[in-house]
């Protein structure tokens, strides 16, 4: 793979997305993957990214690997190396640097530049049809990848690093090794015929490798032939001042575009018909001096003025006789080239589902469409359709995810809000949980002298005479201590901690159980009211029947002047719910807070124990479930009334 990520690096900017001209950047789990093939290596994503986690291939070892082999190693350096070294006001001292690495002879590629003009020229005047230049190998990609009806319209001449690695070899012998050295990523992938491909980036980290510098070598010029015009070739319309061929806006037929957006839209257009009578100059960068090879942050129309400076001086140091002879002699060679079509455009995607994906980004109707940009794609549709193809995600669109946060900001309120009720059911469990422990120990130092208590009692009632003044007195005493059985009882509840036995049960025979041993006076209607789709739950029968029949007992009792209580089933996939309401006198506010704790009771001493909703409230928590409680008693905010609701587990956790 030419270019890749740095997946530890990558902080899902989107930005590679944006800049990417061929779309061959997936993200994935929030990390954005090239997809090599639709990847024409333009190294866009590698200029913008400011993380570094888009990178290139290295190739500066196997660069060493071929200077160390047995054949001869050849340098030819693109024409656009002024623009990165400004630091040698002296290219000679450069050449020098690069000889020290151990290459032969460093030539320019700037006379393969020449070269190849010259054919260019022959070729738009000698034909009626109109052509591409092919020089930028990211051009020729794009187009040979995703406009392949246009191929035949590629200019079919090599560009100039092949046309030099060409003169090399026609000059040197083929037993020779061809290293270029350029701006380019896209040159590492572009010919066989060069051995291989460093920047000018990895250049530089082959003089401090190797402990380079310009005060350790000698001066060298470069290698003939010396290249001449070609020099200008890096920038915007390079080619045609090289060629001397009719730039003027009016009379020229000529069309110049750089940059990943003019360059797309150049192509759409020539496709679809609107060029026409114009051949066309495309390179993906702005001109070969601000391709990813180069240092970043460097300036454009800096280095512009730097390329034209050394072109200007060369052409008035060049000897121009000699230039034409070394262009004659190299006329004959073979510069053609045949471009094949290879279609990597992806299959037209089908429109059904669209706007499900539309509609998960927010993007309900039109005036949704913000088509902002800030997820790496144009508009909301492409954005969508990358989704639906697994290209992206949808937390890429930047109005959407706000939206989003907001909402979340606002469930988290209501998150804190539910954190303050659970603070307060977990206070009241462990006021059970200290209840638990305190009733075990009641239990069992009551239990034996109340046991006896009540059987002397009931044999002392058995032994005395009807009529006697002390049976009353004995009736009394075994109430009594049978009313402390009850509460000792109540009390063992708190002890049975995670003692649940559960069965499968129908809460609909749940519910008409509970109410056999209720005897409802004849003011107060009870009904069941069967909401389930699956009314079947695994409870323990004993306790759920306990809470049921508690919490329609305090109904009953809150309703001294009659009314209706409903016992409501309701359930989901995975919890039952069950609602006892009434239309009784409610709960005031400041007792609705303690009544499910223990020997709380709003009833007249010596009618109420105060643990029949702290057992209600145990046995519910025992079975992991939830039980709420809402109430009014104020008669002008509406009905009054109390709803006790049970949230319960359907299966056993």
């Amino acid at each position: 793979m030419l270019v890749y990520t740095i997946k530890e690096l990558c902080r899902t900017c989107y930005t590679c997305v944006r800049e990417c001209p061929a779309k061959a950047i997936r993200i994935v789990g929030g990390q954005a993957e090239v997809i090599d093939e639709r990847c024409i290596a333009c190294g866009n994503c590698t200029k913008v990214c400011s993380q570094g986690a888009k990178v290139f291939l290295n190739t500066t070892e196997r660069v060493l690997n071929l200077i160390d082999s047995n054949r001869p190693t050849y340098a030819i350096m693109a024409p656009s190396f002024p623009a990165e070294f400004q630091e040698f006001s002296d290219h000679r001292v450069l050449v020098g640097m690069i000889k020290a690495l151990g290459f032969k002879n460093v030539l320019e590629v700037s006379f393969g530049a020449d070269l190849v003009a010259a054919q260019y020229k022959k070729l738009i005047e000698g034909s009626n049809e109109y052509y591409i230049t092919s020089d930028c190998p990211s051009i020729v990609n794009y187009i040979r990848y995703f406009h392949p009806a246009l191929v035949d319209n590629l200019a079919p001449i090599v560009s100039p690093m092949v046309a030099m690695s060409r003169v090399v070899r026609a000059k040197y012998g083929d037993d020779v090794n061809v290293v270029f050295i350029g701006p380019c990523v896209a040159k590492k992938a572009e010919s066989g015929e060069i051995d291989e491909v460093i920047t000018f980036t990895e250049l530089r980290e082959l003089f401090d490798l190797m402990k380079i510098d310009a005060g350790s070598v000698e001066p060298s010029d470069f290698d003939p032939p010396s290249g001449g015009r070609g020099a200008i070739f890096p920038v915007t319309r390079g080619l045609l001042q090289t060629a001397n061929i009719n730039d003027d806006a009016v009379t020229g037929n000529i069309i110049a575009a750089e940059g990943r957006i003019d360059f797309q839209g150049a192509l759409k257009e020539f496709e679809a018909g609107l060029i026409k009578n114009q051949h066309m100059e495309l390179l993906c960068c702005e001109g070969c001096i601000m391709g990813p090879g180069l240092s970043k942050n460097g300036k454009q129309y800096n280095r512009r003025a730097r390329i034209s400076s050394y072109a200007n001086a060369k052409m008035e140091g060049i000897d121009p006789e000699t230039w034409e002879k070394d262009k004659a002699e190299y006329s004959g060679l073979d510069l053609s080239i045949k471009h094949r079509p290879e279609e990597r455009r992806p299959e037209p995607l089908v429109t059904e589902g669209i706007e499900e994906v539309l509609a998960s980004i927010g993007k309900v109707n039109e005036k949704d469409h913000l088509n902002c940009g800030a997820c790496g794609y144009e508009t909301c549709i492409e954005h969508a359709v990358a989704i639906k193809k697994g290209l992206a995600e949808v937390e890429m669109c930047l109005p959407y995810t706000i939206e989003k946060l907001h909402k979340s900001v606002n469930d988290l309120a209501l998150t804190n809000e539910k954190l303050t009720s659970m603070r307060e059911a977990l206070k009241q469990s462990e006021k059970l949980a200290h209840m638990g422990q305190l009733s075990a120990g009641i239990a069992h130092e009551l239990n034996n002298p109340l046991g006896v208590v009540i059987m002397y009692s009931n044999i002392l009632l058995d032994e005395s005479p009807e009529g006697a003044p002390v049976r009353d007195d004995l009736n009394l005493i075994v109430e009594q201590a049978a009313r402390c059985k009850k509460i000792v009882a109540n009390l063992l509840n708190f002890a049975r901690k995670n003692q649940v036995n559960h069965q499968l049960i129908n809460l609909k025979d749940l519910a008409s159980h509970s109410l056999e041993s209720i005897i409802a006076p004849p003011n107060v209607t009870i009904s069941v009211v069967d909401k389930t789709t699956n009314p079947e739950a695994m409870l323990d029968t004993e306790q759920m029947t306990q809470v049921l029949t508690n919490l329609v007992k305090n109904a009953i009792d809150a309703m001294p002047e009659g009314g209706t209580i409903s016992i409501i089933l309701e359930d989901t996939l995975g919890d039952v719910i069950i609602t006892v309401k009434d239309t009784g006198t409610g709960i005031s506010e400041e007792d609705r807070a303690k009544v499910f704790e223990p020997f709380f009771t709003t009833k007249a001493i010596g009618v109420g124990t105060g643990l029949g909703l702290a057992t209600a409230y145990g046995i519910v928590k025992m079975h992991k479930g939830q039980i709420t409680v809402e109430s009014n008693t104020d008669k002008l905010k509406g009905p009054t009334g109390t709803s006790f609701r049970i949230i319960l587990p359907r299966r056993k956790e």
